[in-house]
């Protein structure tokens, strides 16, 4: 009787045993159809559009834009399918020496020649890798027949997405002197709160173009700009735009109680939506 019991438990064991196998190449069938469809439903790496950046101002905030869009690629794909850019360097020095003589003119037929070598490269749109270049947008739009992402544009919608009703904006002394930047953001039904102190303006410009467009982080600086924020937090501000490319290498989620806006992470993001037609 011992043997036939042992005989029958063994017999259950093996059932289960089989049951269970049954249900683990179940699950792994649906696993794999699952990745399939997934992998059906992404674009075909060849009908992804070709993106043209306009960098250099400055290579330190450039090399973000180009990591973060073809990390996100890569994301995507699960693989390491990059995306077909195409970058111009413009020389920043250059750009510096025409903006403290007010040369916007310029500057504009600068970017518009830069567009225009990256188009005929087989670019279908471009953009700016950052803020202040924006202040020409529109002369520099109106003479292309393709078009320029604009940084504005996508950081009102993340902030809109993000359902906060006010920033504190910061960047350099010309985002923060003029509303290129965030007169769009303001359409869009928020509240921007900018220094307003001259001396203000001066400093963070200084920090931008001395220290961050040469890579370089000094942590009295650091706290200044946080400080300033701060000021402007205590205004009424429920989250803060960095407007400038350079401040996110300075400036980090952790420094702050507020959502950051960072336009560097912002402006790739939707770099990486139009390369994949979304």
């Amino acid at each position: 009787m011992k043997k036939a019991f042992l005989k029958k438990i063994s017999y259950a064991m093996l059932f289960f045993i089989l049951i269970s196998c049954n249900k683990v190449v179940d699950k792994t069938k649906t696993i794999i159809s699952t990745k399939r469809e997934m992998e059906q439903n992404k674009l075909p790496h060849q009908k992804m559009n070709t993106l043209g950046l306009i960098g250099g101002t400055s290579w330190h905030s450039t090399i973000e834009y180009y990591a973060a869009i073809n990390q996100s690629i890569n994301d995507y794909y699960g693989n390491n399918t990059n995306p077909p850019l195409l970058v111009y360097t413009i020389n920043q020095a250059e750009v510096h020496r025409l903006q403290k003589i007010d040369e916007w003119n310029v500057i504009a037929a600068l970017l518009k020649e830069a567009a225009i070598g990256l188009h005929n490269g087989g670019a279908t749109s471009v953009m700016f890798c950052a803020n202040t270049p924006h202040k020409v947008f529109d002369v520099v739009q109106n003479q292309l027949d393709f078009p320029i992402i604009h940084i504005g544009d996508a950081t009102a919608k993340s902030i809109k997405n993000k359902g906060v009703k006010s920033v504190a904006f910061l960047g350099t002394i010309y985002t923060m002197e003029a509303n290129f930047i965030t007169k769009r953001i303001e359409d869009n039904g928020v509240e921007v709160f900018v220094p307003e102190e001259k001396e203000v303006l001066i400093e963070l410009q200084r920090i931008i173009e001395e220290e961050l467009t040469y890579g370089v982080i000094k942590p009295v600086s650091k706290t200044y700009v946080l400080n300033v924020i701060q000021d402007l937090v205590e205004k009424g501000a429920e989250g803060v735009v960095l407007g400038c490319t350079e401040f996110p290498l300075m400036i980090f989620d952790e420094d702050l109680k507020i959502p950051i806006f960072n336009t560097t992470k912002i402006h790739s993001e939707a770099a990486v939506d139009y390369i994949l037609n979304k």
